[in-house]
């Protein structure tokens, strides 16, 4: 079994409790996630079967959008709702300056990664560390807004509103960050992913409809392809009889190919061996001469 699968997780379930399920579900041993999902969030979590596991890289750096709440006037030690309270304001903001700070945040902004995340420092996880008590200082990361609007303001306390993201944003530290612009504190108080491109909450199943398709012997219905996945990338079609020399690795020069496309070498390309997709490639400058290369076989 070799494909992807676009599960919907539920609240309370951590990604890795997901993939074990997934795991005994369908009775398979290579299965894993393509990025953490906080246990407290729901959403888009694609979860890759077999082969499919060696694309999860690739997924790891595509854009999410989320739907979050971010709740002002106190801060916690998790930037979420489940931690403890750490500071409290009964500053009132006003709707100006809800509007004005979160068009501040649109674009390339910083972020320091919350202690209670899954990054490691000297082997352990961040949020092993903060369990004990310890905390260590963290580096400011750069990460990308490209959309951040506001769906509804309560009583200018709570902010419901949807987020564009690359890889690597932590909303709960977005909703921090945001509260302190305001001069006041902030936590996430509701998270769900709605999408991991080219994922989307609209097609995403559940851990009960995976077992029911598995099942009825209907897994195929919910078991995407893997090129599905690389969708964002170029695609270049070559004849079938370069298919051996391909998946040997082999150098196919970029003369006896026909390509017509735009040349850039380095930069990752679908290769299909007339309509079958074999794996990624990318054209690569030897010697003054240009080669089509295959960086992973998916055969």
């Amino acid at each position: 079994m070799n494909g992807i699968i676009n599960v919907f997780k539920p609240r309370g379930l951590t990604s890795n409790d997901v993939v074990k399920r997934v795991k005994k579900i369908l009775n398979v041993k290579k299965v894993g996630h393509t990025g953490t999902l906080d246990p407290n969030a729901s959403g888009v979590l694609p979860i890759c079967i077999g082969k499919a596991t060696r694309v999860s890289e690739y997924l790891l750096y595509s854009n999410k959008s989320y739907i979050a709440e971010i709740t002002l006037g106190f801060s916690t030690d998790t930037q979420d709702e489940e931690g403890n309270i750490l500071n409290h304001s009964e500053k009132e903001v006003a709707k100006n300056e809800i509007l004005e700070a979160f068009a501040s945040f649109k674009g390339e902004i910083y972020q320091i990664p919350p202690m209670y995340s899954a990054l490691k420092y000297s082997g352990k996880r961040l949020y092993e560390l903060a369990r004990e008590g310890i905390e260590v200082e963290r580096e400011k990361r750069k990460v990308y807004i490209y959309d951040l609007e506001i769906l509804k303001i309560i009583d200018n306390r709570k902010i419901l509103f949807s987020v564009e993201c690359s890889r690597g944003t932590y909303i709960r530290t977005l909703c921090n960050d945001i509260g302190e612009h305001l001069g006041t504190y902030g936590y996430m108080s509701f998270l769900i992913r709605t999408s991991v491109y080219p994922f989307k909450l609209d097609n995403a199943v559940s851990l009960e409809t995976i077992k029911n398709k598995f099942n009825s012997g209907k897994i195929q219905d919910i078991l995407l392809p893997v090129d599905y996945a690389l969708s964002n990338l170029k695609s270049i079609f070559v004849d079938r009889k370069y298919f051996k020399q391909l998946s040997n690795g082999m150098l196919i020069e970029l003369n006896r190919l026909n390509f017509k496309g735009n040349l850039v070498i380095g930069e990752n390309l679908r290769i299909y061996c007339g309509d079958m997709f074999i794996g990624i490639g990318k054209f690569i400058d030897k010697d003054g001469k240009f080669f089509l290369k295959m960086n992973k076989v998916f055969l």
